[in-house]
This record gives C-alpha cells, structure tokens and sequence, in this order.
C-alpha cells in the first residue's frame, strides 16, 4: 500500500510538473483588458445578448462521476436560452491549482457542441464557477477556459485565494460587514497588484463572491456586469448551471438521492433545534452572518425546486439540451 501511494504521488509530481509549463505557455495568450465592442459601450451593454455559465456537479457518492453543465441565458433579462448537461466521468487527478485541467476539457466539448448545433446562440461571455487571475500563478479555471476558446470570461468563487499576502484576516472581515448590496472592494497584493474584487452581491446575503478577470475582460467592466446579473449571491449563468446540474443528476441518479433536495438542510436545521446551545461562545456578528447563510441557502432550495421545470431526459438519460424549453437537435 505504501509503494502505491508513493508511485501515486510521484505520477501527480510528474503530472503538475507537466500541467505547469502548460499552464505558462496559454498564460502568455491571456488578455486582462476589454476586446469587445459591447463592453466598451459600457452599462446598460445594449450589444450584449447572451451570457453563458458553466459548472460541474458530482455525484454525491462519487468524487468522478458528475454532470457538466453548460447555460446560456438571455441578457439583461437572464432567462435561461440553451441548456445542456452531460454525465462525465473525471478521469484527470486532482492537483491544487490546477483544476482547469480536470475541467475545462469538458467545458469545452459543451462549447463545441453549441457551435455546431446552435451557434446563434453562443455567448458573448461565459461566468465561470472558479478562479480567473486570482489563483497562485494567476491562471485560473476561467482564464484557461477564456484563452482555449476565445471567450471573454470571468471568475465567480465563492471562497478567497490567499495569495500575495491577501489574507482573509479581521481587516477583510471589517471591508466585508461595511459592504452594501451592490458595493465591492478591490483585492490589493503586497506586491501592490490588483488582483479581483470582492463583491456583496445583493442586500439578500452579506456574504461576498470574489471576481476576477478570466480573459478579454477588465476586472471594471467585469465588476460591473457580474453585480447586474445578480438576483441572488451568485450571478444567475452560473447559479443556474449549478442548480441545474444538480437536479440533473438527482434524475439521472436517483439511487444516490433517496432524499428531497432539501433533506440536507432540513436534517441541519433539525439538528439545530436539538441543542439549542451550539452557537455559544460565537460573537453576535458571526450568529447573524450563520443566520443570514440559512435564509439565503432556503431561498436559494426554494427557488431550485419551484423555479425550474421538470425535465424529461432524452434518449437513454446520459445527456439533456434544450433551447427556450424545446430539445434541439
């Protein structure tokens, strides 16, 4: 067993190694300014009509087989246009930092689809559930994603990537509570390099996202668009390729779903009542905060299951597309 795990480790030395020269060389391709038209037309981007999302969903038992889900949606309404999810199995290891590689292959054979099939409705802008530049050699999953397929992106992540002495410290932790829905804050290195922002995105959470640009973008013009698609935390392409892939995956795997969608929450919740005295020794400011995540997680379960419309999986359930509701070809 011991020689196994080190043969393990020096194939994941072997791999990371590898994945970073690549990573070094699709790096010089990057571009952290606007390129497009519509994004020097600035708010209201009257020539911005589609914005995609993507994100990938595992199954809860599995750490490889998952669902990958591309969402284009209509802008500035963000009514979702196109969908598609696919069964995937991961065969790539993971390696911190360099889960673009684990991913965007996927990514990008949703994109290829969408070409061939609807390229009418490819987007001008993809949000990704990941890091941009805001990564240890910053390049992150939307970066890799931008640069191979020519796409303007943006990173959504939900936790910080503390680097260059960015630090998720008290400091942060007093920029964050002064935040309004709306506001953000620049995310500055010692190195004196702005490296994303950090955004509370609506009233409904005090929580922040941490945006950063992926390619063809600047973090301004990024800052901006992210905080106008945002009903919720989460900017809606992204939001809803997650949900989506979800529930996908509950349909197609409902053997590993005994329970609702909520029964998570719900058992927590319980668990709560049960002892009461859980939360002490913890400040007034973190109660609220916990307080607030759970109104927002049940807001964000009620609209996944009231929101979207029951889907009907096609041929034999390994993949589901659609535009504006109806199978495309």
């Amino acid at each position: 067993m011991a020689e196994s795990v080190k043969g393990n480790d020096l194939i994941d030395e072997k791999t990371a190694r590898s994945w970073e020269s690549e990573q070094r060389k699709l790096k010089e391709e990057l571009v952290d300014h606007d390129t497009e038209t519509w994004q020097s037309d600035g708010p209201p981007f009257s020539d911005l009509h589609y914005i995609g999302g993507v994100d990938i969903s595992f199954v809860k038992t599995s750490t490889s087989l998952a669902c990958v889900s591309l969402i284009v949606c209509s802008f500035p309404d963000l009514e979702v246009v196109y969908e598609d999810c696919q069964t995937i199995h991961m065969t790539q290891p993971y390696i911190s930092g360099f889960l673009a590689f684990r991913e965007v292959p996927f990514f990008m054979e949703r994109l290829d689809r969408l070409r061939d099939t609807k390229p009418e409705l490819l987007p001008q802008i993809i949000f990704v559930d990941g890091n941009g530049i805001l990564h240890p050699r910053g390049f992150g999953t939307a970066c890799h994603l931008g640069v191979l397929s020519g796409i303007p992106t943006v990173g959504i992540a939900k936790k910080l990537t503390q680097i260059d002495n960015i630090q998720k410290d008290e400091e942060h932790a007093h920029k964050v509570s002064v935040l309004r829905g709306g506001e953000s804050f620049d995310l500055i290195g010692e190195s004196g390099k702005t490296w994303g922002k950090a955004l509370r995105s609506c009233e409904k959470t005090i929580n922040p996202i941490y945006v950063s640009v992926g390619h063809r973008i600047s973090v301004e013009t990024a800052i901006i668009l992210v905080q106008v698609c945002c009903q919720y935390r989460i900017p809606e392409p992204v939001r809803q390729a997650d949900m989506r892939s979800r529930e996908y995956l509950r349909q197609t795997f409902p053997e590993h779903y005994p329970a609702s969608s909520s029964g998570g929450k719900k058992a927590a919740q319980k668990h709560r009542k049960k002892d009461p005295d859980g939360a002490l020794g913890k400040t007034e400011g973190q109660k609220r905060m916990e307080e607030s995540c759970d109104g927002e997680d049940d807001e964000e379960l009620r609209k996944e299951n009231n929101d979207i419309e029951p889907v009907k999986l096609q041929g034999d359930g390994d993949r589901r597309s659609t535009e504006s509701g109806s199978p495309s070809s």
